[in-house]
């Protein structure tokens, strides 16, 4: 264990010998197939703790944060963010590389969008600018210090955004500090936007991570507390896992007449890219 207290990264906290004893003594079972318990139960008090429908364990913070921005919005869109954040900076550029989306990052005071920085910056209806879709916080801040925002200046730029019908993601890979900082129940954090997870790996990801669009159940067929699983999906290991996967996949470029495949927490179901007939030649 360290003898002093590193405050470099949150990641440099350690187990104490309670709870490797307690992962240990866990009760598991097969997630495919959504029979381990342990990660049911955990999934359950990630969306009862931050008032979303459900949640989702996955690896990391930054599988969290990929997820849900890739749920949340279509190729060719424009994710309105921090220019400091842990999106834009510390995370390969997952969401451009795999989910074909543009970052639009800004530069604040405190490493937080103010409604009005978000007013400005959502794109106008011109076929020339990719359409803004998605703003991205975070709570509490890396970059920054570890600053954290209250939950009504969540609510102030969630209000903005939805009113222009773009979704809100909160990476709250330390939210909880930020709700002991300001005594403030973690669900507060949460109510305006669909999130990511907490702890390490996540538990709607790694840390909460919350993403709402527009008003309470909008995100209710998402998991990852708003964000991922989506509850119409086949069960785990079936044979129509694949094909829900296909239909999830985005695929670039897309060849003219066929829609893209997109999966939004806000929108109608996914569309599915139609099966290609195999073409075939006689000799």
């Amino acid at each position: 264990m360290h003898d002093v207290v590193d405050l470099r990264s949150d990641t440099l906290t350690l187990p104490t010998l309670e709870m490797r004893e307690a992962m240990a003594r866990a009760e598991v079972g097969d997630d495919v197939w959504e029979e381990d318990p342990t990660v049911k139960r955990l999934e359950a008090i990630a969306a009862e703790r931050l008032g979303k429908a459900a949640g989702l364990f996955v690896a990391s913070g930054t599988m969290g944060n990929l997820v849900s921005v890739v749920s949340h919005t279509r190729a060719g869109q424009e994710v309105v963010l921090d220019l400091d954040s842990h999106i834009f900076n510390y995370e390969v550029a997952g969401a451009a590389v795999i989910g074909s989306v543009q970052m639009r990052p800004v530069k604040t005071a405190r490493g937080f969008l103010a409604p009005e920085q978000v007013r400005e910056a959502l794109r106008p209806a011109n076929i020339h600018v990719p359409p803004t879709g998605l703003v991205a916080l975070e709570n509490t801040h890396n970059r920054h210090g570890g600053t954290c925002c209250t939950p009504e200046e969540i609510d102030a730029v969630a209000a903005v955004a939805h009113d222009a019908d773009v979704p809100v993601h909160l990476d709250g890979a330390r939210l909880f500090n930020a709700a002991v900082a300001l005594r403030r129940p973690a669900s507060d954090f949460a109510r305006s936007a669909c999130r990511r997870g907490w702890g390490r790996p996540w538990a709607p990801s790694s840390a909460p991570h919350a993403s709402s669009s527009r008003g309470p159940g909008a995100c209710a067929r998402w998991s990852a507390a708003g964000c991922g699983r989506r509850a119409s999906s086949p069960p785990r290991g079936s044979s129509r896992s694949s094909e829900w996967w296909t239909g999830w996949r985005r695929t670039t470029p897309t060849p003219a007449g066929l829609p893209r495949a997109s999966r939004s927490c806000r929108g109608s179901p996914s569309t599915r890219e139609p099966s290609r007939p195999t073409s075939s030649s006689s000799a």
